[in-house]
């Protein structure tokens, strides 16, 4: 069975050395896409560089992705209505999940396609993947904050998806996959592409290792993301992030309701994780990764 890694980039250079050597002793292709646009709608160089990564490069598979996608909602429509604008970074969003298909033209009906965001990375370490016999998979993740060592324990992330070639409809479904095995009397999942029955929750199934940026990197970030159109309401600065991250705070509360204005400046304390649990890579990398741990 080869393994398909299929993840976006837009500017996180070093989170993707980590995740390449991590999963590299597992995974056949590496799949990466990039687009010269934000999900913001801005218009972007492309960052990613296949020659910073000389071990993994006969891995690699980089697409880029030229064009904004056609049926973008126009400026007039977002003044009448500011929902076209978070559906506009939806439409981005999920043209980057599809132009992935690109690269697994090669794969067998049984070969294994992962879908994850580059900070997303599964434990492929604590199961054999050819026992699993469910369709579709989501490796719950512990939930890392600004180092990779500040654990957020408020919420297991369910990050990675997967399913074999032969179950994949397209990645936008597969990566927007329900977290919950429903009971087969379900008659809805029978017309649903992301809730599912045959599903496998891996617990202790990897690391989400998010925001490891500086402050200034957070802003950027967060001014182009998919929810960037919450974060400009938000009142949030580069310096109100450099005092997150001093004080060890999360500044989003995922738990909250999403009508409630306060999820952006959560004062929720993070804890510090014993190294002993996390990837095997970052602990023999500690000292060259020091500016990244607590």
């Amino acid at each position: 069975m080869k393994i398909f890694d299929c993840t976006t980039f837009f500017d996180e250079k070093m989170m993707m050395d980590v995740r390449f050597n991590i999963l590299d002793k597992h995974v056949t292709n590496f799949i990466v896409v990039e687009s010269l646009f934000s999900h913001s709608g801005s218009k972007k160089k492309l960052n990613f560089n296949i020659n910073d990564y000389p071990k993994f490069k006969d891995k690699i598979k980089y697409i880029v992705i030229e064009k904004e996608p056609s049926d973008l909602f126009s400026e007039n429509q977002i003044n009448q209505n500011p929902i076209y604008k978070r559906l506009n970074s939806i439409k981005r969003i999920e043209q980057s999940y599809n132009h992935m298909s690109k690269e697994i033209g090669n794969a067998a009906d049984d070969d294994l396609i992962m879908i994850s965001d580059n900070d997303e990375i599964p434990n492929l370490n604590s199961i054999n993947i050819k026992d699993i016999k469910e369709n579709f998979i989501i490796f719950n993740q512990l939930f890392f904050y600004y180092k990779f060592n500040l654990l957020y324990d408020k919420i297991i992330w369910p990050g990675t998806k997967a399913c074999k070639k032969k179950y994949l409809t397209n990645f936008s479904n597969l990566r927007n996959l329900k977290n919950k095995k429903y009971p087969f009397w379900r008659i809805d999942t029978y017309f649903s592409k992301i809730k599912k029955i045959n599903l496998k929750i891996i617990e202790n199934g990897g690391w989400h290792f998010t925001n490891i940026k500086t402050p200034e990197d957070l802003f950027l970030k967060f001014s182009n993301f998919g929810h960037h159109d919450e974060f400009e309401l938000s009142n949030l600065t580069t310096e109100k992030l450099r005092d997150k991250i001093k004080n060890k705070e999360v500044f989003y509360d995922h738990t909250a309701d999403k009508k409630t204005k306060s999820r952006w400046d959560s004062t929720y304390k993070l804890k510090k994780f014993e190294d002993t649990f996390l990837p095997e890579y970052l602990i023999q990398n500690k000292t060259k990764l020091k500016e990244w741990f607590d």
